[in-house]
């Protein structure tokens, strides 16, 4: 099950960041030779793919990459947001201390690296930050559903990494978040969580029509 766990994930990931094309046939023993395994965990890790859609299989031809377009990164952006303006009403209302506190301290590291213009550093404690307040929601379904949106924008290729130049607009999306967490206002929190999740939207359709300008450039 480990195998074909990872495997799923790294066909997965490579379906994503385009790296395995829309229309590709995946051939088993192809695979099988490539990472070095049998053919079980291989048809294992198809089926989950295909359940979730990255790949059909098509009688007496194989199994073929759907690829995600453009606009279903597009409606992933607005999916995501439909739920976790749900997790937010309902981890304002659910959270305990503890998890109060690791938010406030993830939100301190957000601070702390806006300061020092580490993108890097500063979108990976922003994901944690989103993850807690999955976990807050006390919600598992809601959890799991989420965590997946965040790994399909995260592993895209189209997705936005963050600039210098958007860290404290960031940042301050941030704050209005955790701000409406500290004083347990939840119209607040969806409010914040809204204008968060829009801007995120732009900023990825900015960043693409970049790279789109760029590549008619070179």
């Amino acid at each position: 099950m480990a195998l074909s766990t990872d495997l799923y994930i790294n066909l997965r990931k490579d379906i994503l960041q385009g790296r395995l094309q829309q229309g590709e046939k995946l051939t088993e023993q192809k695979i099988c030779d490539e990472y070095g395994i049998s053919r079980t965990p291989v048809r294992e890790a198809f089926r989950q793919l295909e359940m979730e859609g990255f790949i059909e299989t098509i009688p007496n031809r194989g199994a073929f990459v759907r690829g995600f377009s453009s606009q279903d990164v597009q409606d992933m952006y607005e999916l995501r947001k439909a739920y976790e303006i749900l997790a937010i009403k309902w981890a304002i209302d659910r959270i305990t201390d503890e998890e109060f506190d690791k938010l406030e301290e993830a939100f301190e590291f957000m601070e702390f690296y806006t300061q020092k213009k580490d993108a890097e550093k500063m979108l990976n404690i922003n994901m944690s930050f989103h993850e807690m307040i999955y976990k807050a929601s006390h919600n598992q379904i809601l959890y799991n559903i989420l965590s997946s949106y965040q790994f399909y924008i995260k592993h895209s290729k189209g997705r936005c990494g963050y600039t210098a130049d958007y860290l404290e607009e960031v940042l301050d999306e941030h704050r209005a978040i955790f701000e409406a967490f500290k004083k347990k206002d939840v119209e607040a929190g969806i409010k914040a969580a809204s204008r968060h999740l829009d801007n995120a939207k732009f900023r990825a359709n900015s960043s693409n029509s970049l790279k789109a300008e760029h590549a008619k450039q070179s």
